[in-house]
Order: C-alpha cells, then structure tokens, then sequence
C-alpha cells in the first residue's frame, strides 16, 4: 500500500511538472516580443501581435502589411457605425470604436477587446497614458500631405517595409498606366476638378485625397484658376470663386441636398463643364475620405476611369 501511495504522490508530481512546465512554456511564448521605435521612441510590442486596435485611421495600411484588426477607428466619415464601403472587406468582423479624427474614444470599449497592441496617432496623444496601461501602445506621426510617407512610416516601425515597398511600386504603376489611359481617350489637354459641395462652400481637392489620386497619381491635368493646397486643410471657394476655376471634366462629392442646391445655381449651370455634360456626382460618403485611403485609392484608380467613360 505505502508503495502504490509514493506511486501515485510521484506521478502527481511528475504531471504537475510537466503542467507548470508547459505553462510556462506557453508564457514565455506569450511575451516574445520586439522593440520597435515611434515617434515617442522605443517600445516593446508582441513580435506576433493577433489582436491589434487601431485608432490611427491606417487599419487599411496594417492590411497591406499582412496584420488584421479587431478594432478600428477607420468608420465612415458621415456615420461612424459604418464601415466606409470601400474598406468592408478588409474590416470585417472588426469593432468599430469611433473615427480617427476624434482625439478621444472610448476606454473601455478598447480594453473589452483585450488587446494585445494598440496603434495611435498623435491625434489621440492624450489617450497614451491610459491606452499603454491595457496593451503595448505604438503612435505614429502622420504626414499633412504625402500619404505613401505614411505607408512608409508604419511599415518601418513594424520592420516590413519590403511589403509596403512593393505594393507602392505596383500602385505606382497601376496609377501611370490608368493615367495614361484617360489622356489618350480625353486628351494631354484636358483638365480634371474634384470638390466638396457642402453648405454652400466647395472644398477643393488638390494636395489630398481625390484630387492628389487625379494629378500626383495618374498625372492629369490641373485647371487654370484652382487653389492649391498648402496644407492639411482643403482650399475653400464660394460660388463666385467655383467659377473661376476653368475643368474640362468635375468630380462633384455631396449629399443629395448640397447636390439640390447646385443644380438650383445659375453659376453652376453655366459651367462649360456642366454644359457639356461632363459632370460625375458622387456621394459624400464614400468619396470625401476615400481619397485618403490607400486601399481607396487603389479602388478609385479603376473606379475613375468607369466614371468619365460614363460621361461619354
């Protein structure tokens, strides 16, 4: 008997072994991790992370670095429940938890996610402190106008910038044959104009978003009479400086009443572009923010191309 009993409390002991062993195996698999630098300066993330956050707004650039995340801040920009719908693949099954502009979000939702890495902007700057205490928390420094900087800059920090390097030279292409494309269907000449009507302003898209895709990307031409962009900001014109500005072709971006509101205008009207119908409208959302994605914008190079052969 007291030999089956030293059996059983050697056996026991044996299987707790190996228990904590395996535990603590798992551990230290856990906590592998590497040191990546931001704009804060170095920090220690998972060398693996699997359930990334991101409040940053680049939730389409993690994608092209392989990662994918289970909260994001890349909503619409006109309803914040919603995936923008150029991102609802890429974004499936993830939480939304506000939209990359706000410089605070909600807490609690993020740490119900049980992260295991968090990415932010210096937009949300305020929110480290709190955000670093639930997981890992990497904030990057975004570019006012250069958006494949941005691509870069992400890609250096998670040390894959092979893969970014790669799909900007494969969007770079796509984007001068597109371009090439429309000039020899449209003409050298011919000049492009995209804006947001909203409330009787019209934001002009130059150095950002739509407009950088037309003229930076596909190298088409500017109007004469268009302000340019000096910073993040949009130029902003009224109705006399709208006709001022003289495109061959417009990409109008509103809401059904910024669109009722224009078409009620004498000046619009007599727009050689509105006269000649060679006007796209298109729906604030997507197509305020789209241009700012990298995603969207490798989207929209096909996307405009079907637009103008809509006005033919």
């Amino acid at each position: 008997m007291k030999k089956v009993k030293t059996l059983l409390v050697v056996c026991l002991a044996m299987i707790m072994f190996v228990g904590c062993s395996n535990n603590e195996t798992e551990k230290n698999e856990e906590v592998k991790t590497v040191t990546v630098t931001d704009v804060r300066g170095d920090v220690q993330i998972p060398e693996s992370p699997e359930r990334i956050v991101d409040l940053s707004g680049n939730s389409d650039i993690l994608s092209i670095l392989g990662y994918k995340v289970i909260g994001t801040a890349n909503s619409d920009a006109y309803d914040y429940t919603k995936f923008p719908t150029y991102l609802e693949e890429v974004l499936e099954g993830a939480t939304i938890l506000g939209y990359s502009m706000q410089d605070t979000m909600d807490i609690e939702a993020v740490m119900n996610l049980n992260p295991d890495l968090i990415v932010i902007s210096t937009v949300q700057e305020k929110m480290y402190d709190q955000l670093s205490k639930i997981a890992p928390t990497v904030m990057i420094q975004l570019e006012a106008l250069n958006w494949q900087d941005d691509v870069k800059a992400l890609a250096k920090v998670f040390n894959k910038e092979d893969i970014a390097n790669t799909w900007l030279e494969n969007y770079n292409q796509r984007a001068e044959e597109v371009g090439i494309e429309i000039r020899q269907a449209y003409g050298e000449d011919t000049s492009y104009l995209s804006f947001l009507a909203s409330g009787g302003s019209f934001f002009i898209f130059d150095g950002a978003g739509f407009g950088s895709v037309l003229y930076q990307d596909m190298g088409l031409k500017k109007p004469v009479g268009m302000p340019e962009q000096s910073d993040i900001s949009l130029p902003v014109v009224t109705f006399e400086g709208l006709a001022t500005i003289e495109a061959d072709h417009i990409f109008l971006i509103a809401t059904d009443e910024d669109v009722k509101l224009l078409l009620d205008s004498t000046i619009w009207n007599n727009l050689p572009a509105v006269q000649n119908g060679n006007v796209v409208t298109l729906p604030a959302s997507p197509y305020f923010i789209q241009g700012y994605s990298s995603i969207g914008r490798e989207i929209l190079l096909d996307e405009i191309v079907a637009m103008l052969n809509e006005t033919k």
